[in-house]
This record gives C-alpha cells, sequence and structure tokens, in this order.
C-alpha cells in the first residue's frame, strides 16, 4: 500500500476524526473507502454510457417521442 499526504483544515480533520471514532473506524480507513467509491462511481458511469451506446445500436424509436404514459406502460 503507498503512502500519500493531504492537507486540509486542522478543524475539520479533528472532527472527521471524531467523526470516524463515533463509527467505529479510523480517518485513513474512511479515506481509503471514499477513495475506492469515487473511482469506482466514474468507472459504473463509463460502464452505464457503453451499454446505452450499445442498445442505440441495436434498438431505435425513429425520432418518436414517447408520452409520460406510454414510458412507464407495464406490459
Amino acid at each position: 500500500m503507498k503512502n500519500i499526504t493531504l492537507s486540509a483544515d486542522e478543524s475539520l480533520i479533528e472532527a472527521a476524526r471524531h467523526r470516524a471514532a463515533s463509527e467505529h473506524t479510523t480517518l485513513n480507513a474512511k479515506f481509503r473507502q471514499w477513495l475506492e467509491e469515487y473511482v469506482h462511481r466514474q468507472q459504473a458511469a463509463e460502464e452505464a454510457m457503453h451499454t446505452i451506446r450499445e442498445l442505440r445500436t441495436k434498438y431505435s424509436t425513429e425520432g418518436r417521442r414517447f408520452s409520460r404514459d406510454e414510458m412507464n406502460e407495464r406490459r
């Protein structure tokens, strides 16, 4: 695991440490969790856009706009 150095307002760091402690964890563990989620959000967005592009090649509305009722219709 690689170490990094971050800078933030001292009072903010202390408040974050207290919150992490109240959640029975450490600020370091919370940062690692945030970093992983941050990276995965981007990957998830890219995967979703890939799926949308793929679906657009298979299905076409031929420019037709659907009404709200049509879009929510259950079959």
